[in-house]
């Protein structure tokens, strides 16, 4: 394997991605703005190495992926005044899967290409177990050459690639995406309450629901932690709660060839439950995955 990998953010995500690349015989060099994290054992267990700075990480590097937080954390650390676009070679790929909003991703992309660099948009669905088993869906905007070069790293973390078109594009599905998932849990939620006032094994209902037409990811993964209260992140409530403002700042953004804006009300009821929950515990149910929704109703 000749391409030479930087992987920036190696938390729950991230430090199973980048494993799964160092386990195709990638050589990764992995970067996380905390060194002493947890997660960062994964990569390095794996045999990925650690840099001790940005500059380490990516100034040799071929192609350079990312996964981090929220806009502002992304945009520092690719193109702010000591961000990776200071340091990377000329024609580097960088490939973003933290989910920042497709006005954010362009601004990135165009920084990036200006200063003689390449960008894909490419976030990512499949929770913490898609992470480390290596089935991610990525949902990936800009140049489809772009994409065809990189295709085998995509292939090492994910089992399902889907160009969505340009640079921005893969944002906008996956604001799709979390828009269904985040809805999905308000049901999922209140199907448990009935299956348990009915008297009803929940796990009949994982099984006979899921094998037919309300089968869904959440139902199979996440519906019996709903039931037993198991509430350990896989993804947590606060990253739930970021992706729904951009959700929110979409649908609120009025379109001047049209002059109208999307109303979600379903969407307004899943962040009123997720903000309920995070601010349990002194705040620290924001940290519990998003299957802790079931909070809210108790």
């Amino acid at each position: 394997m000749t391409q030479k990998i930087a992987f920036l953010g190696l938390g729950v995500m991230g430090s199973a991605m980048s494993a799964n690349l160092v386990k195709r015989g990638y050589s990764v060099i992995g970067w996380n703005r905390s060194q002493n994290r947890p997660t960062i054992a994964t990569f390095t267990s794996a045999g990925g190495t650690l840099a001790q700075s940005l500059q380490e990480a990516v100034s040799n590097a071929d192609v350079v992926f990312s996964c981090l937080g929220d806009v502002p954390d992304v945009t520092e650390v690719l193109i702010g005044e000591h961000g990776a676009i200071n340091f990377a070679k000329a024609n580097t790929l960088f490939i973003d899967t933290s989910t920042i909003g497709s006005d954010a991703a362009k601004t990135i992309g165009n920084a990036l290409i200006h200063n003689g660099l390449r960008f894909l948009d490419a976030p990512i669905s499949g929770g913490d177990v898609g992470a480390r088993n290596g089935t991610l869906t990525f949902m990936v905007g800009g140049k489809p050459e772009d994409l065809q070069e990189c295709l085998p790293l995509f292939e090492a973390m994910g089992s399902n690639i889907k160009h969505c078109g340009a640079i921005g594009s893969g944002q906008a599905v996956k604001l799709c995406n979390q828009t269904l998932v985040s809805v999905y849990m308000l049901a999922l939620c209140e199907t448990m309450q009935m299956a348990e006032k009915m008297d009803i094994d929940p796990q009949l209902v994982v099984d006979v629901c899921g094998s037919g037409a309300a089968g869904s990811w959440a139902l199979k993964n996440l519906g019996m932690k709903v039931a037993t209260g198991d509430y350990q992140a896989g993804f947590a409530i606060k990253h739930m709660l970021k992706d729904l403002r951009l959700v929110q700042e979409i649908s609120q953004k009025i379109d001047p060839s049209q002059n109208f804006a999307v109303d979600l009300p379903a969407i307004a009821m899943a962040i009123q439950n997720f903000q309920k929950v995070s601010q349990l515990d002194d705040g620290q149910g924001s940290e519990q995955g998003t299957q802790a929704m079931i909070r809210a109703y108790k």
